[in-house]
C-alpha cells in the first residue's frame, strides 16, 4: 500500500505545471511515476525535453527509493529521530530484504544505505572527468549524478533521448555504468558477504550460485551478440572488432534490469531479440535492485530439472543440499511469472497495434522491470499503458508477493495416501 501511495504522490508531482516543459497527460505522469518507482525505465515521454529539473529530481528521488527499497529509508527516518525499531518494523525490513534471518537486519540496512552512497557518489565523480569537460561544470555534474543513481538502481533512466547510444565506443562510460548496474544487480547480500569472507570457500551458497552464474552468464552473452550481430550494419556491423566487443559487452550485460542501451534495440536481429528476451525474463540477484524471477531462481529450476534426469533425488551444489520446499517456491515464481507475461502479452495484442516480438519484448521489459524497447512504449494506447503499469507493478514487487496477499492461509493437517498422475 505504502508503494502504490508513493507512486500516486511521484504522479501528482510530475503533473505539476512546474515538472514539465509543456504538461503531459495524468496516464503518462502515472506511468513514469510507476517506472521510476519500479526502476524499470520505460517512458511513454522523453525524459530529457519533457521534463524540467524539478520533474527530473522527482523521478531520481522515485528511483532511489525505489531502487534501495521504502522500508530501508523508513529505518533511516527512525534513526535520525532516535526511534527504538521494534520487532514488527524489523520483520517488515525482513520481507522487503528478502533475508531468511531477522538477526542483524537492522545493521544490514545501515551497511546498505552507507554502500549505496559511496558507490553511487564515487560513481558521479568518474562519470564527471568525463562529462564535465564535455558538457561544463553544472550540466556535466548533474548527468554524472542522474545517471549513477539510475545505473546502480537498474533503473535505466537517460536524460538523453537516445540514451547512451552516443557512447557505444567509449569505453570509459561503458566501463562505468555497467560496473554501476552489475554491482546494484547482483544483491546486497551478495556483497556484504564478499566484505566479511575471506575466501570462496567461506561464502554462502547463494553468493557462490550468484558470482558464478552472472560470470557464466554475462560471458556467454556477450559472446552470443557478438556473433548474432557481427555483420549487422545497424547495430554493431560498422565497427571494428573492438567496437564489436564493446558494445556486444554492453548489450550483454544490460538486459538482466539495467535498462540502458548503446545500440538501436530495434535494429537488432530477430534472434538477438529473442536471447534478450530470456535474459530479461531470468533478471538479476535477490535482494538487489534487479528485477526478473532472479537468476537463482533459474538456476535452481534448471538443476532440479539435471537432478530428475540423472534420477536423483535431491539437488546437491557445493556439497550443500537445496530443498524440495526451495524448488516449489522456484516453481512456483516462475510459473507464476509466465503467467503475468502471457495475460498481459494477450491483452497488449487485443489493444495494440504492432508486430507479436514488439508486444513481447515490451511486456517482458516491464516485467522484468528492464526498460529496454523496441520504440513500441512511446506509442502506446491508454489502456496498453494502464497494462503495462500494472505489469511494472507486479514485476517489482513481485509474482509470489501479490498471490500471497490474495490467498488465505489454511494449515493442513491431513495427510492423503499418495496417488500417482502420468506426466510427460
Amino acid at each position: 500500500m505504502v508503494f502504490i501511495l508513493c507512486i500516486s504522490l511521484g504522479a501528482v508531482l510530475l503533473k505539476l505545471p512546474w515538472a514539465t516543459s509543456e504538461g503531459i497527460l495524468f496516464i503518462d505522469a502515472l506511468f513514469t511515476a510507476t517506472s521510476a518507482m519500479t526502476v524499470t525505465g520505460l517512458g511513454v515521454v522523453d525524459t530529457g525535453t519533457t521534463f524540467t529539473l524539478f520533474g527530473e529530481v522527482i523521478i531520481l528521488l522515485l528511483i532511489q527509493l525505489g531502487g534501495l527499497g521504502i522500508m530501508t529509508f523508513a529505518v533511516l527516518i527512525f534513526m535520525m529521530l532516535g526511534k527504538r525499531i521494534r520487532l514488527k518494523e524489523r520483520i517488515l525490513i525482513q520481507q522487503s530484504l528478502n533475508q531468511t534471518s531477522i538477526g542483524g537486519i537492522v545493521r544490514l540496512v545501515r551497511k546498505l544505505l552507507l554502500f549505496s552512497i559511496i558507490v553511487e557518489v564515487a560513481a558521479a565523480l568518474l562519470l564527471s572527468i568525463k562529462w564535465v569537460p564535455e558538457m561544463g561544470f553544472a550540466e556535466g555534474v548533474y548527468a554524472s549524478v542522474f545517471h549513477s543513481i539510475s545505473a546502480f538502481n537498474n533503473a535505466g533512466f537517460s536524460i538523453w533521448s537516445a540514451n547512451l547510444t552516443g557512447y557505444v565506443l567509449d569505453p570509459f562510460v561503458n566501463v562505468v555504468i555497467s560496473l554501476l548496474f552489475i554491482i546494484g544487480g547482483i544483491g546486497f547480500t551478495v556483497l556484504f558477504d564478499l566484505w566479511k569472507s575471506k575466501t570462496f570457500l567461506r561464502l554462502s551458497l547463494h553468493t557462490k550460485i550468484m558470482l558464478v552464474g552472472t560470470f557464466a552468464v554475462n560471458v556467454i552473452s556477450v559472446l552470443m551478440f557478438f556473433i548474432l550481430e557481427y555483420n549487422n550494419p545497424d547495430t554493431i556491423g560498422d565497427f571494428s572488432v573492438a567496437g564489436k566487443l564493446l558494445a556486444s559487452y554492453f548489450q550483454g550485460v544490460t538486459p538482466r534490469t539495467a535498462g540502458f542501451n548503446t545500440v538501436d534495440i530495434g535494429q537488432m536481429e530477430d534472434s538477438s531479440l529473442f536471447y534478450m528476451l530470456t535474459l530479461m525474463f531470468i533478471g538479476g540477484g535477490s535482494a538487489s535492485t534487479a528485477g526478473g524471477i532472479k537468476l537463482s531462481t533459474a538456476l535452481i529450476i534448471f538443476l532440479a530439472a539435471i537432478a530428475f534426469f540423472q534420477d536423483k533425488e535431491h539437488i546437491t551444489l557445493y556439497h550443500r543440499s537445496i530443498s524440495v520446499r526451495m524448488v516449489m517456491k522456484a516453481l512456483a515464481l516462475t510459473v507464476g511469472s509466465v503467467l503475468i507475461v502471457f495475460i498481459g502479452t494477450f491483452l497488449l495484442n487485443l489493444s495494440e497495434d504492432a508486430p507479436f516480438l514488439m508486444i513481447l519484448f515490451e511486456c517482458i521489459s516491464a516485467f522484468g522491470t528492464v526498460g529496454l524497447t523496441m520504440g513500441l512504449t512511446y506509442e502506446l494506447t491508454e489502456t496498453g499503458k494502464a497494462i503495462l503499469i500494472f505489469i511494472m507493478l507486479i514485476g517489482k514487487l513481485g509474482p509470489l508477493t501479490f498471490a500471497f496477499a490474495f490467498a488465505k492461509h489454511k494449515p493442513t493437517y491431513i495427510q492423503y495416501p499418495k496417488g500417482d498422475v502420468l506426466t510427460g
